[in-house]
């Protein structure tokens, strides 16, 4: 290391070498040689947030008479230049760090004053003019300033999820009624079970993520309650006592979000169950999204020893040793993804209940693993829709001899000739390879008009006792 490659900058554990063109300073340069962790750094949505943070709360200082207009002007220079991610590459940190946030809030801290100090015409690592704790940090605590970034973060995130989900809605819907003549068999514990029409089944599958839809929009709006002001431990000290209104009414200016104060400052610093319950409510949808992946794989089996009723889209040759092999690789991303999420809903749970006291530390593991969870499901769902579920056709012929074939259809005769009866003639059919409907006019017990209407798919596949409800009104 020679010094011409690094200025020394001295802090409260005395001097520390940081590269010389670094606009960071000694307390993000050390955590960098203490997190090695992961090698992944300040997603650039927090990196987004944390200026916003930074520039309200420099905002709220002035107006309170805390930095004078003079200074303000170079905070919120450097700050909106952060906005706009101009300094990204300077956000070193990692996302798996100790010290509940504080190097990611001195990386922010740093940043910001060495680019104001600059911009005033101050040499990088100069803070006599604008110093990172008694300016940018000024009325905060990383233990409310993380929290309140990474929740603005969230809200701008999770936007394009709902957006995709929404898009995956509108396929699935559009499925419905192209499918909604193809009737297949039911299957209940992977036994054939009475007719459905696929665009019933895909109809299914919307209703059951628009109900997931509601639950993200709705947990993420708890997110929009910040603790700012909060300062260590929710008490506020340090803090003017107008900041904690006047920071968040600022900082609804400088996002474009509706936050408000929490009810209880001590509260929410120590307690992250809104993060809980945000990430939970994405976990649920990964649940329904996965099954639906189940069902269509088990659908798309064969293409001649499987169910083979729908045909995926062919995307890239399945096997290295199989010749023509073609392989559900959308779905089974799509499988994996959920199943990451899944994980991340374990480490989230945990991080939330380890928590100490008057604060949880372990928040920042918590975030990278919700940013993670909602990134992630964006992408995927974005393939899904356009490499899968848009092009899915129906083989709406063999779909139909497997209902012809099997023994499903015979709950829908049981009104008309008895339980005793369609069970025993299915068992028949069964053991004598024979069709049931076949069986049944054989015995007499229904004329083939009648056997024609009770088999229509739309007697089959609504509610009412086929062949019989329009003699009944």
């Amino acid at each position: 290391m020679t010094t011409k490659h690094y200025r020394l900058e001295t802090d409260s554990l005395g001097d520390f070498p940081v590269p010389y063109d670094a606009y960071y300073g000694s307390q993000t340069a050390r955590s960098v040689q203490n997190f090695s962790i992961t090698n992944q750094h300040t997603h650039p949505t927090m990196i987004k947030a944390l200026g916003m943070v930074k520039k309200a709360a420099a905002i709220a200082n002035n107006k309170l008479g805390y930095i004078d207009d003079e200074r303000l002007k170079f905070i919120k220079a450097a700050c909106e230049e952060v906005i706009l991610g101009k300094f990204n590459n300077q956000f070193v940190t990692d996302v798996i760090q100790g010290g509940a946030g504080t190097s990611v809030n001195m990386n922010a801290n740093e940043v910001i004053a060495n680019r104001a100090n600059e911009l005033a015409g101050y040499p990088l690592g100069s803070y006599e003019y604008i110093h990172p704790n008694d300016h940018i940090n000024f009325s905060q605590s990383t233990n409310d300033v993380f929290p309140t970034a990474s929740r603005i973060a969230l809200i701008y995130l999770v936007d394009d999820l709902i957006a995709e989900i929404k898009l995956l809605i509108n396929s699935l819907n559009k499925k419905s009624v192209e499918f909604k003549s193809v009737l297949k068999l039911g299957r209940t514990h992977l036994q054939d079970a009475v007719p459905i029409t696929l665009g019933q089944e895909m109809k299914a599958y919307g209703v059951a993520m628009s109900r997931d839809m509601k639950r993200i929009h709705t947990s993420f709006r708890e997110l929009r309650d910040v603790n700012m002001g909060a300062t260590a431990v929710g008490t506020g000290l340090n803090a003017d006592e107008h900041y904690q209104k006047l920071v968040v009414q600022v900082l609804n200016d400088v996002t474009g979000i509706d936050l408000s104060i929490t009810k209880d400052l001590i509260d929410s610093t120590r307690h992250v169950d809104p993060l809980v319950w945000a990430h939970a409510s994405i976990s649920t949808f990964c649940t329904n999204l996965s099954k639906m992946c189940n069902d269509l794989r088990l659908m798309a089996s064969g293409p001649k020893a499987g169910f083979n009723e729908i045909n995926l889209p062919e995307k890239q040759p399945g096997s290295s040793i199989m010749p023509g092999k073609v392989n559900p690789v959308i779905l089974e991303v799509t499988n994996q993804v959920c199943f990451q999420v899944f994980g991340n809903d374990a480490t989230i749970t945990k991080a939330a209940e380890a928590g100490q006291l008057e604060l949880n530390v372990f928040e920042p593991v918590l975030i990278f693993n919700l940013i993670q969870s909602i990134e992630i499901l964006t992408n995927v769902l974005d393939t899904l829709r356009i490499n899968c579920i848009d092009g899915i056709t129906a083989n709406k012929e063999w779909c139909q001899h497997l209902v012809d074939i099997s023994m499903g259809t015979a709950t829908a005769f049981v009104p008309t000739i008895g339980y005793k009866k369609a069970s025993a003639l299915a068992k028949q059919a069964l053991t004598e390879n024979k069709l049931l409907k076949n069986l049944i006019i054989e015995h007499g017990l229904v004329s083939p008009e009648e056997l024609s209407e009770i088999l229509n798919i739309d007697e089959m596949t609504r509610p009412g006792i086929p062949g019989k409800r329009h003699k009944n009104k």
